[in-house]
């Protein structure tokens, strides 16, 4: 069984809808720039956790998502959101978080994100400093 884990540092960007653009006669689909770049800050750190050979068949990923504390939570709430017992119900969606660590980690770490059938503990929390845990293993 293999497993791979790690954390990106930094404000996590969930994956923006793809923006169009009419570029000499043709259509281009691109993603929005915090998704891009949020996706390269992901490629950049997986770099060191890259397996010799992609992982294989089924796969559970954990993606806990850790965003940073509101400035206007008081002590009390920046407390109880730190512990865990307040959790982050605002957008965006926890699966456009996914869909982006997916994106980034395709034909890196995995072939493809069709092989993941479990997303094991993954979340929302807050947390300090704003970050992403991704653990990729083989079941």
């Amino acid at each position: 069984m293999s497993k791979i884990s790690f954390a990106v540092y930094g404000e996590p960007k969930a994956q923006g809808r793809a923006r169009s653009a009419l570029i000499k006669g043709r259509i281009v689909n691109y993603d929005p720039k915090p998704s891009r770049d949020f996706k390269r800050d992901i490629k950049a750190v997986a770099q060191g956790y890259v397996p010799n050979e992609l992982l294989t068949g089924a796969l559970v990923a954990e993606i806990k998502v850790f965003r940073p504390i509101p400035k206007s939570f008081s002590k009390k709430k920046r407390s109880l959101a730190l512990s865990g017992e307040l959790r982050p119900t605002s957008k965006p969606d926890l699966k456009n978080y996914i869909a982006g660590v997916e994106d980034a980690l395709e034909n890196m770490i995995f072939a493809n994100d069709s092989q993941i059938v479990s997303y094991g503990n993954s979340g929302k929390w807050y947390g300090d400093p704003p970050r992403v845990e991704i653990s990729i293993q083989t079941v």
